[in-house]
């Protein structure tokens, strides 16, 4: 056998599979990766429940700031029943209450989320039927604490009569 057919089968020997080191690496990589990645898998149940939650901030920020703008009262309405919110202008020429038009549109919460109960200041807690938050001009809204629910898992939002942002808590919270 010439000393070119040894070394060539010397390196194809060497070539066919991984050595136990370089197993032993890849593994551990595996594990580091599944390690940081499942703990993250836990939240994704939770994207429903917290878009409805931003939405509902930011349907109540806008509102707020709309009604500091133009001078009028604004409501949004909450139906526990049918899952819907929709938000009402009141004119000052008659009094009456009619729907926003422009950039706000009726919303029903995303996926399986439902509006679990609802608490607005000086009128009481409901769980079913209808209850609404009025928004004044002067820079003031009704206090009001908001529980949604997807399946087991619950937020609580609190909105601030001061300033028309939201708290947003896990779990049911009595926030008084």
């Amino acid at each position: 056998m010439s000393k070119a057919g040894i070394s060539n089968s010397i390196i194809t020997r060497n070539q066919k599979g991984f050595t136990l080191a370089e197993l032993a690496i890849v593994v551990l990589l595996i594990a580091l990766m599944s390690a940081l990645s499942i703990p993250l898998l836990g939240h994704v149940g939770d994207a429903d429940l917290n878009r409805a939650g931003r939405r509902l901030a930011g349907s109540v920020k806008y509102l707020y700031n709309e009604s500091a703008l133009e001078g009028l009262p604004f409501r949004l309405q909450f139906d526990l029943d049918d899952n819907l919110i929709t938000a009402q202008q009141q004119r000052l020429e008659n009094g009456e209450w009619e729907e926003v038009t422009g950039r706000y549109k009726p919303a029903k919460l995303p996926g399986s989320v439902r509006m679990h109960r609802i608490r607005v200041e000086g009128r009481g807690t409901i769980s079913s039927g209808t209850a609404e938050m009025v928004i004044h001009p002067v820079g003031w809204l009704d206090e009001t604490t908001l529980h949604l629910i997807d399946g087991e898992k619950k937020m609580t939002l609190r909105f601030s009569p001061l300033t028309g942002t939201a708290e947003f808590y896990d779990g049911h919270r009595e926030l008084r």
